[in-house]
């Protein structure tokens, strides 16, 4: 048996939602918001204030240099150069634990391991 709301009909209580829309307590009064605004700080004496689509413009040319240069970069590094950059990450070496797959040359786990001889993981045996 579905309910549906016209099946239902339970009597709502009139005071209960007249009180929790108290229409003073919804927007504040003139004296909160008098009370709310803090004036802005003056301009220190000799400081240049910048407007806000200067400071936009500064943001753009900043981000487009950034995106132009890390486009360019591995493509100006020639073959010497990219082999003596340091690696970002770091290489572990094969653990007792693990094995190398023959077939897809994955480092997995012993418990992944299905053939001994031939040395094939379970998702490739």
């Amino acid at each position: 048996m579905k309910d549906t709301v016209d099946d239902i009909e339970e009597p709502v209580d009139e005071d209960i939602v007249a009180d929790d829309a108290d229409p003073e307590d919804a927007e504040p009064s003139e004296a909160d918001l008098a009370e709310a605004t803090v004036p802005p700080e003056p301009a220190a004496a000799g400081a240049e204030v910048e407007s806000i689509q200067d400071l936009l413009v500064k943001q753009e040319a900043t981000e487009e240099e950034a995106e132009e240069e890390e486009e360019e970069a591995p493509l100006t590094l020639t073959k010497e150069e990219r082999l003596a950059e340091p690696l970002e990450a770091r290489v572990v070496p094969i653990q007792a634990t693990e094995f190398v797959c023959q077939h897809c040359f994955l480092v997995k786990h012993r418990s992944q391991l299905a053939d001994k001889k031939k040395m094939l993981c379970r998702d490739c045996a």
